[in-house]
């Protein structure tokens, strides 16, 4: 299975504020830089309760048509978007994967700060896409956590686009 991050964050590498808001990021993701190809790419989002609780305070459910799980221990309240195809499950990154790839899954998006952090750890993650959003914030959510170990990544590319937004492609070596 193709396991996969692609994420927008700050200059300074946070991807939401301390309180979980977003209001750094660009309003619609700004110009198209990718991620509408990218998620047509992708048949299961694999996100953390912090970020589905902060994606159900959207206007729209952004992630129409695509199977997403959420992964926490806690029961979750599941029901609260209607027309929605999403799921709870918990375990290891390990764990997750065989589950997914036993139910079909062939392409995963991991999203939010703990779990790209706990699927990376876990030497799953095969391609890191990171968009810097032209902005420093000084404190928040960052991207990388502590590692146990160096986590080595081969640069694939990297674009600039006119509204200030720079793209980064990674393969993850580990």
């Amino acid at each position: 299975m193709k396991i996969s991050v692609f994420v927008g964050v700050s200059l300074d590498g946070f991807l939401a504020r301390n309180d979980h808001e977003l209001d750094f990021l660009p309003v619609g993701g700004g110009e198209p830089h990718g991620y509408v190809e990218f998620m047509a790419s992708v048949d299961v989002l694999v996100i953390g309760r912090h970020t589905y609780e902060k994606v159900l305070t959207f206007d729209e459910w952004p992630y129409s048509g695509k199977r997403v799980v959420v992964l926490s221990t806690n029961k979750l309240d599941l029901a609260a978007k209607v027309d929605i195809d999403v799921e709870q499950m918990d375990g290891t990154p390990v764990q997750i994967v065989r589950r997914l790839e036993e139910s079909g899954a062939t392409h995963a998006y991991i999203d939010g700060g703990i779990t790209i952090q706990r699927f990376l750890s876990a030497g799953l993650v095969q391609h890191l896409t990171v968009t810097r959003v032209p902005v420093l914030i000084g404190s928040g959510i960052p991207l990388f956590g502590p590692l146990v170990s160096d986590i080595r990544l081969l640069h694939v590319k990297t674009t600039m686009y006119h509204s200030g937004l720079v793209k980064s492609e990674y393969q993850v070596l580990n």
